[in-house]
């Protein structure tokens, strides 16, 4: 259905068209790096090549003299550049050491020095004449994060006693699951224009929160944060990683203002595996204690999670198992391993991802000993409140996630036995997990215009990162107004218009939607008082309230039928509606203006007496060949309970897209870092796999509709993370089905495989 033509009463729920759609596959949209500018020059950063030590010497002579080279930027000269002190609100950083704040090196890839020259050829020619010297040590790589740990766990929950419950319990699962290093790897990679006027910065970025952006970068560089702009119109994805600024963009800010001219930086592929972040490795130790009949009586969660050598980032691997399954007897601690390795950051699903694979994989071994439907052991035991706040939830349907694609999948037609099910000569095998990530809605401004040409104009410093936000912004003024798509026109991106979220944590579309209804209800308010008190007006001395307005026309509520009718100057008020245009122009008003914001959820008494989380579930199918050791993943079918969906179409795409990463997290992808230097020694495309289009099995998703109108009036929750989560663990229970070989580190290779006693019948 073309989007002109959808009514706007069901335009909430639609499949629609991106409105930034052709844009983008014009070629028309302008991404960070696209932005040029008269006397703009170009840096190449430049990376220590090893993982451990100090600089003993660094020799720029050479590239001083080389043409175009204009200055070699390093500790010894860089100018302006302050350490940032994180806090709550809008003032996060990648990475809390400056770059070049000394000369000591904590990982491989670090950047030591910045070459800037009048074109990138010059200054790439100028990087590869900087000679540096080290002073080298051995770096810790070590991917078992368990050696040499000598700091202390923190407890983050904890209920009953499950150490006492674990040593009575009939039953008990003890098993261990890693997760390797993952790289970010978005089609876009980072990069930054900087431009300043004067004192005034202008950043163009590729970022997933450009209000924190400019924070920290004020703050970096010791502006007040009213002379920094950042603009990120465009962003081609970020998964996480583009969510706080790495060191690019404080060295082309620091450049471009001591060379007073405009500087870009752009990140490689190479660099794109040890400055901008990764999902670190995680290493966790699951103990489920259970009854014969398949209650759980203690869950004990103990988890490891590795960061660079200054950053304290955890990956909250425990934050999904307090509420997910009923028990009594729960504890979930950490333990925070530092590397030789640049800092971590969050990657699609942080926590829940990693997690839910370890719990998700001891619930379905758990299952195998008791000799128990995987399925029927989480049915029986699913929370009926979160056991970890002592809250009800909000919103759950997870048993129906669950029931929807067991019917879906076949999974009544499953045989428990490894290895029993066949088809076309393949060992068929089937496979399911649970999934849940967290709902708020947080603090967001937006602004609606009734233009005097008959467009509206959207505006929200949040931004696009692909997930299909502009259309959202304008599917709300559709709703209200009836004003045709092609004629809303949304601007995001831009630290000069109203606050808007960062774009995490599946937050931003239940922090923009209320935000943008107020606003535009107001300016639809305002606009038939107008229409009610001016003179020229067909509307002259009508009440508001016995207004409407549809298909961008001002009509009485007294006459439906003229809803659409053409409007004809002078024509009498019962034979149509008025564009509000018209209206605007009969009163002499240039255009009119409201405004709108979000009520946080941590901030409102009702949203916090309930646990709010989506939901939902993964079914995996996944074949197996034994005579030639071939693993093909054949069909997982997705089922979510993530409230209304608000642009079916480009929700669909999330999931699927999170499907795959899921498939990559299972089968392929895991970043090594050499154990002398400290290098990710397979750091390119060429060498990290990921899931390609002949690795894709048939995708399904479902989302059930149930409305959670305690995160908003739309009762919309986030869904871009819980699509990734629970996929990995529906995979290798679908694995061991089939193989009967029980993978409890990712991702799944060829010699566990080798390890099945599956022969071909």
């Amino acid at each position: 259905m073309a989007t002109d033509t959808l009514p706007h009463a069901s335009i909430i729920g639609a499949v629609v068209p991106r409105i930034d759609g052709p844009l983008k596959t014009s070629g028309t949209a302008r991404y960070a790096v696209d932005h040029d500018f008269p006397g703009l020059v170009h840096a190449v950063a430049i990376q220590a090549t090893i993982g451990k030590g100090s600089i003993r010497n660094l020799d720029t002579s050479a590239a001083e003299k080389m043409p175009g080279v204009l200055q070699v930027f390093h500790h010894g000269n860089m100018q302006g550049v302050y350490r940032q002190i994180p806090h709550e609100e809008d003032g996060t950083m990648s990475e809390a050491r400056p770059p070049f704040d000394d000369e000591k090196i904590y990982y491989w890839g670090q950047f030591v020095a910045l070459v800037v020259a009048e074109t990138l050829e010059q200054a790439r020619a100028g990087a590869q004449a900087v000679r540096v010297e080290y002073d080298v040590e051995t770096p810790d790589v070590r991917t078992n994060l368990g050696d040499g740990f000598t700091g202390q766990r923190q407890s983050s929950w904890k209920r009953g006693d499950p150490d006492q419950a674990l040593s009575t319990a009939p039953v008990v699962v003890d098993q261990t699951y890693s997760t390797p290093v993952e790289t970010h790897n978005p089609m876009e990679m980072h990069g930054t224009v900087a431009v300043w006027d004067a004192d005034n910065l202008t950043l163009y970025e590729c970022s997933q929160g450009v209000v924190n952006h400019r924070t920290v970068m004020s703050e970096v560089l010791g502006v007040p944060v009213e002379n920094v702009r950042v603009i990120s119109r465009f962003i081609g994805s970020g998964f996480g990683g583009k969510l706080f600024p790495w060191p690019q963009s404080t060295l082309a800010a620091a450049a471009a203002r001591q060379l007073k001219r405009p500087v870009k930086l752009s990140v490689d592929r190479r660099m794109m595996f040890s400055n901008v972040g990764h999902r670190p490795r995680t290493e966790q130790r699951i103990r489920l204690g259970a009854t014969q009949d398949g209650k759980l009586t203690a869950i004990r969660h103990d988890f490891f999670t590795q960061t660079s050598q200054l950053d304290d980032f955890i990956e909250h691997c425990g934050e999904q198992t307090p509420f997910l399954y009923s028990c009594p007897n729960l504890e979930v601690t950490t333990g925070m391993v530092r590397r030789n390795v640049g800092a971590p950051a969050p990657m699609r699903g942080p926590g829940a991802v990693p997690g839910l694979f370890a719990l998700e994989s001891a619930m379905d071994e758990l299952a195998i000993k008791l000799n128990i439907d995987p399925l029927d052991l989480r049915l029986k035991n699913d929370a009926e409140r979160d056991e970890g706040k002592n809250l009800p939830f909000s919103s759950r349907h997870l048993k129906e996630c669950y029931t929807t694609g067991a019917e879906k999948i076949g999974w009544k037609q499953r045989t428990p036995q490894v290895g029993s099910m066949r088809r076309n000569g393949k060992v068929i095998g089937m496979g399911l997990a649970g999934a849940s990530w967290s709902a708020a809605r947080i603090p967001c401004s937006a602004s609606v215009e009734l233009c005097p040409n008959g467009r509206v104009c959207v505006r929200c410093a949040t931004q696009d990162i692909g997930t299909g936000t502009y259309t959202i912004f304008a599917q709300v003024v559709n709703a209200r107004t009836g004003v045709p798509l092609d004629r809303i026109d949304v601007f995001l991106g831009d630290t000069s218009l109203p606050s808007g979220p960062t774009s995490g944590g599946s937050m931003a579309t239940s922090a923009v939607l209320p935000a943008t209804t107020y606003a535009v209800n107001e300016a639809v308010n305002r606009l038939l008082h107008v229409a009610t008190l001016t003179p020229k007006s067909p509307f002259h001395g009508m009440k508001p309230e016995a207004l409407a307005v549809s298909n961008g026309m001002i009509l009485s509520k007294e006459q439906p039928q003229v809803v659409g009718a053409a409007y004809r100057p002078n024509s009498q008020l019962t034979a149509n509606g008025v564009p509000f245009e018209e209206i605007l122009k009969m009163a002499n008003v240039g255009s009119l203006v409201a405004n709108g914001k979000t009520n946080p959820s941590f901030d409102d008494p009702k949203a916090k007496q309930y646990s709010l989380h989506s939901y939902g579930c993964h079914f995996a199918e996944v074949e197996w060949e034994p005579e030639i050791a071939r693993l093909r993943v054949s069909r997982i079918f997705s089922i979510f309970d993530c409230g209304r969906i608000i642009n079916k179409g480009a929700g669909t795409n999330q999931i699927l897209g999170a499907a795959v990463m899921g498939v990559g997290m299972a089968l392929f992808e895991d970043t090594i870092h050499d154990p002398r230097t400290g290098q990710p020694i397979n750091g390119s495309f060429a060498d990290y796999l990921v899931a390609t289009c002949a690795d894709l099995p048939d995708l399904d998703v479902t989302f059930l509709d149930y409305p959670d109108y305690i995160v908003n009036e739309y009762g919309a929750r986030g869904i871009g993370e819980i699509g990734m989560a629970g996929v990995a663990p529906a995979i290798t229970a679908a694995v061991y089905h089939a193989t009967g070989v029980r993978v409890r580190e990712l991702p799944i290779r060829i010699e566990d495989l080798l390890e099945s006693n599956i022969r071909e019948a």
